[in-house]
């Protein structure tokens, strides 16, 4: 019962993050008052939020499984082998790992407007 427990809370802070993380993509209003800058810093920052949440909460699905994955790639390429995600997404998923590791590595904004990144 406890690895259900953990999977429930790694799951409920996924979906925290993600709910953070659309309500900065989904709020034109929001582009209105607040400058290029800090949207584009809000918004990969909780993408980095979300993605960590998501990768996690994969991981600990996939242990309860008996499946040991230890990094977002080897999580994902297990997730789309069980069939948790649809094959035709592979590409997007790869897109995320990759601008993940770009953002982590951004120390200013010309490097930051370079990833485009989604911010709308």
């Amino acid at each position: 019962m406890e690895k259900d427990e953990k999977f429930r809370r790694t799951f409920e802070k996924f979906e925290k993050a993600f709910k953070k993380f659309e309500e900065i993509t989904r709020q034109p209003a929001l582009f209105s008052f607040l400058s290029e800058e800090l949207i584009i810093e809000v918004t990969t920052k909780r993408f980095e939020y979300t993605f960590e949440a998501l990768w996690k909460t994969i991981k600990e699905y996939l242990r309860i499984e008996g499946v040991i994955a230890s990094t977002p790639l080897q999580c994902f390429k297990e997730a789309f082998k069980a069939g948790l995600i649809d094959a035709q997404y592979e590409d997007l998923f790869l897109e995320m790992i990759d601008k993940r590791n770009q953002i982590v590595h951004i120390y200013d904004m010309e490097e930051a407007k370079k990833t485009k990144f989604i911010y709308v």
